[in-house]
């Protein structure tokens, strides 16, 4: 830590003594504080423990009033641009991180802080330090993370547009012996998947694998009206385990005079034997195809993100058996769950 010149001595202590009095600034206080006993050339440890902060931040301070003397101890926010963080430029930086640097015209597709700086600067006028840059993501929210691949529809904007609208409009007119359903299906492997866990630091959790993977398949349908899922559980994933599906479904179902079931265009849907199946022994049934590469507009996704969440992610099975009756009692509880919120529903 740079010592204080002796010159500063007896005068310039009551200085900072007076103005330790008058201040009501946390921050400027400590750096009052260090800087009186930088002037008694208190060693910089000594000073970190006394004050409450940092060894580094002791050596930076004395450095700076060494150089700069009282201006030193100032608040340099005004320089660095966190003065400016107001809700406004919050909310620019809000919506610019939501977007890429290639829509600013930049060829790099994913943000750095310099580059956020540089973009700010051209939007508002206003230019932060990159240090600053960083407290204003904090404040704002946001986190540096992985993007989710995805498959865009190949579909047209008008065409996927015309096929959500008429799959709402056979919602919103549903007729009392009409049943509509979201179907979809999910694998489970004996091999658990990873997902994120808190853990203490310089610990890291352990979730113990197999090793050799197994997978199971179910198939299901969701009845948004009432939260209530259908199951049936299959080694394949084929057409021949979405027929059992449809047949459970026409058996649960019996009162109704249609069944829509609204699904994703998988090829086990529309293969020739469910066509021939739909066609005789399931004709109360129709399919609705939502538009491809539009998980989002299934609602059985939640489910199967649900049982992932609860159940598969970092699971300790060691059988596939025992998996899978974790599998199907976490879905009981959960049509258990649906069933007792219709009845007070209903009471209500």
């Amino acid at each position: 830590m740079p010592r204080m010149a002796s010159r500063r001595g007896f005068y310039v202590k009551g200085v900072l003594r007076r103005m330790l009095k008058k201040t009501n600034d946390k921050r400027l206080s400590i750096r009052i504080r260090i800087a009186i006993m930088a002037v008694d050339n208190h060693k910089s440890a000594q000073i970190a423990s006394t004050v409450g902060c940092a060894v580094s931040t002791v050596n930076r301070v004395a450095e700076r009033f060494g150089e700069h003397s009282i201006e030193g101890l100032m608040d340099r926010r005004v320089d660095n641009g966190e003065l400016n963080l107001d809700e406004t430029f919050l909310g620019q930086l809000r919506e610019v991180v939501d977007q890429s640097p290639r829509d600013f015209g930049y060829i790099r597709p994913t943000w750095t802080r310099e580059l956020l700086v540089a973009v700010m600067k051209k939007l508002t006028g206003v230019r932060v330090h990159v240090g600053t840059m960083s407290r204003a993501l904090k404040k704002i929210g946001a986190r540096r993370g992985r993007p989710r691949p995805t498959v865009g529809c190949p579909w047209s904007k008008t065409a996927k547009t015309r096929r959500i609208n008429s799959i709402n409009k056979l919602r919103a007119n549903c007729k009392v012996n009409e049943i509509i359903l979201y179907e979809d299906e999910v694998d489970i492997h004996l091999n658990p998947k990873i997902g994120m866990d808190w853990m203490n630091r310089g610990h890291q959790k352990e979730v113990l694998t197999p090793g050799q993977n197994q997978k199971r398949y179910l198939a299901g349908a969701l009845n948004p009206a009432t939260g209530e899922l259908t199951v049936v559980e299959g080694n394949q994933k084929n057409s021949d385990l979405f027929l059992r599906l449809l047949e459970s479904l026409l058996e649960q179902y019996s009162h109704a005079k249609r069944i829509h079931v609204i699904l994703d265009s998988y090829r086990i849907h529309s293969s020739r034997i469910v066509q021939a199946a739909l066609t005789h022994r399931l004709k109360r049934i129709s399919l609705v195809f939502l538009p491809p590469y539009c998980p989002n507009e299934n609602k059985i996704e939640r489910v199967w993100k649900d049982l992932h969440d609860e159940v598969t992610r970092n699971h300790p099975h060691a059988t596939m058996d025992d998996l899978m009756k974790a599998v199907h009692r976490y879905l009981r509880s959960r049509n258990r769950q649906a069933k007792s919120m219709i009845s007070e529903r209903r009471a209500a």
